[in-house]
């Protein structure tokens, strides 16, 4: 179930953008598939360093979540659900993985922002998030390259 801390981001965030106090909270999640990595991704959206994530086509599709879209709003969670972060999706690429780009590796803002440190460790996310799938990760998967911006708390 919902955590205090989800509800009171929500209430807070809703007064300061003067929506109304009955809007619906949004989708609400963690980044990542381990607590240390979800609490570091967390940390980084509340910095303001990381501005995107990219998950896999087919991982959505085999959770049936959506694709996310420009204009929608997530609140990001650590990995036992307390509130962290209100983001804004900004932009979506669908593209293969081989041609994530430097740009998007960097917007990600983890390890050292190289396109290379990105590769190695998405496929390495891939593999495990796809494990008990009809779906093999290749160089030619789907992956969806989600940037958002942090829109509560304000840095």
């Amino acid at each position: 179930h919902m955590k205090e801390s989800v509800r009171r981001m929500w209430r807070e965030y809703c007064a300061a953008a003067a929506l109304p106090s009955d809007t619906p909270v949004p989708p609400t999640w963690h980044f990542c598939d381990t607590q240390a990595d979800a609490d570091t991704c967390a940390a980084l959206v509340r910095a303001g360093r990381k501005r995107a994530t990219a998950p896999s086509l087919w991982g959505l599709l085999h959770r049936s979540e959506p694709i996310p879209a420009v204009g929608a709003l997530d609140l990001i969670t650590t990995w036992d659900g307390e509130a962290s972060a209100i983001i804004r999706t900004t932009r979506v690429d669908i593209c293969p993985f081989a041609l994530v780009s430097a740009e998007h590796a960097a917007a990600e803002g983890e390890g050292d922002c190289s396109l290379e440190w990105w590769r190695h460790a998405h496929r390495e996310y891939y593999v495990r998030e796809l494990a008990d799938t009809p779906y093999t990760p290749t160089d030619q998967m789907p992956v969806v390259c989600q940037y958002f911006e942090l829109v509560y708390p304000r840095t």
